[in-house]
């Protein structure tokens, strides 16, 4: 395993390191202000447009998608960019169109969807001209276990008629948002893995109610329309809108969460190199007792801890990355839960000793953390909860010392 950055990453690393000095960090306190101003919390105010000019101007644009349709890095190329846009997960991924749901969106259009469907949807993701949504996630039953997802799709004719109800739905509110992808049960009596279907809603469909906006741990999202409650009353799409086939719904959902998951964890370590710096410089500007804070040793033990911390997760995801690459997402499922367990929870710990060490302006809005560990926590319910992960890892540990049955 060799992860050397090769020139295209080292050329990669420096224009996005310019344009997130230059562009990024000035832009955040001109984001909370124009935040703040708005009328309507849900959509990106008007830096988000000026940020992905810049950065489409610096080649910085769908970086995330291998292929003909992105930029064609390898996962191994992406993850240093990711992590550095990490650092400001607000506006970077955003401005690079490099953003969740779009992101995931974009792939399945790319290796699941027909032409028609490519060229109405995804090239204008592709574009950045629309947002999107992923509509999985339910109330009303355990979504930790998928097979309980409820919303049906069902055949009439040309057409697929879709009930149910979702939550946190991520962009539905933003007023750019023209498309869902939406998964629900087409087959009741299949086999488990076989019921499900995935299909495109667009946004304007009569039977979509936004019901309303959730928050999460009091913060909206501005940079891509929030998360929503979404209820579905009768939506009739044309047949043609199917993604794949009937009952590939759970197929087409481990085919973009995988890269989805690693995707969050390039970015959480980005947030935790800037939590460590913010902690850093505020401990060696403020004194207690007679002595800077960063003289104080339990500080230094948690700036020793954190780096390495980082340092071991950061090993961890280029392994990851690298086989993804090299045997397929397949082939790396067991790194890939890996991560998503421990990437999540360290740097939580990270941003809250961060938090700490910066007293009560670490909970306030003057800084990033706060809302940095709020994404954080969320993230270890998001693409699956911890306990999921670490229940299929273990059983496929425990596989193999099971005992096989003499023949």
């Amino acid at each position: 395993m060799d992860f050397a950055f090769d020139a295209l990453t080292e050329d990669l690393i420096g224009r996005l390191t310019e344009f997130m000095d230059t562009c990024v960090y000035p832009a955040e306190p001109v984001f909370a202000e124009q935040m703040a101003a708005a009328a309507d919390p849900w959509t990106a105010p008007p830096v988000i447009e000026e940020l992905k000019t810049q950065a489409r101007k610096r080649g910085l644009w769908n970086l995330f998608l291998p292929g003909e349709h992105g930029a064609g890095l390898t996962n191994l190329q992406y993850a240093p960019l990711a992590e550095i846009s990490g650092r400001s997960p607000t506006l970077a991924p955003s401005a690079m169109n490099c953003a969740a749901p779009d992101t995931g969106n974009m792939e399945v259009l790319a290796m699941f969807g027909t032409e028609r469907q490519r060229e109405q949807w995804l090239r204008p993701l592709l574009d950045g001209e629309i947002r999107s949504a992923f509509a999985m996630t339910e109330p009303d039953v355990a979504s930790s276990d998928a097979r309980n997802i409820a919303t049906s799709i069902t055949r009439d004719g040309d057409s697929y008629v879709i009930n149910g109800r979702k939550w946190y739905i991520s962009g539905a509110l933003n007023p750019n948002c023209r498309i869902f992808i939406v998964m629900g049960k087409t087959s009741p009596d299949a086999e488990p893995y076989r019921q499900h279907s995935q299909i495109l809603v667009p946004r304007d469909t009569p039977g979509i109610t936004i019901k309303r906006g959730m928050m999460v741990f009091g913060y909206t999202d501005g940079s891509h329309g929030g998360h929503a409650e979404v209820i579905f009353d009768n939506v009739r799409v044309p047949a043609e809108n199917m993604i794949a086939e009937e009952g590939a719904g759970f197929a087409i959902a481990q085919a973009r969460l995988g890269p989805g998951r690693i995707h969050h964890c390039m970015r959480s370590i980005g947030m935790a190199e800037r939590a460590v710096e913010l902690m850093c410089r505020r401990t060696l500007s403020r004194t207690a007792f007679g002595k800077p804070i960063a003289e104080q040793g339990v500080v230094q033990d948690w700036i020793a801890e954190a780096r390495v911390r980082i340092e071991q997760l950061r090993l961890l995801v280029l392994k990851t990355a690298w086989l993804m690459d090299t045997v397929g997402n397949r082939g790396a499922h067991t790194e890939i839960q890996a991560i998503k367990i421990a990437t999540p929870a360290t740097v939580e710990w990270i941003l809250d000793k961060a938090i700490q060490a910066h007293g009560g302006g670490g909970v306030s809005q003057d800084f990033p953390l706060a809302q940095m560990w709020a994404h954080m926590r969320t993230l270890r319910l998001a693409d699956g909860p911890d306990e999921v992960h670490k229940r299929s890892l273990a059983r496929r540990e425990l596989r193999k010392y099971t005992i096989q049955p003499a023949s």
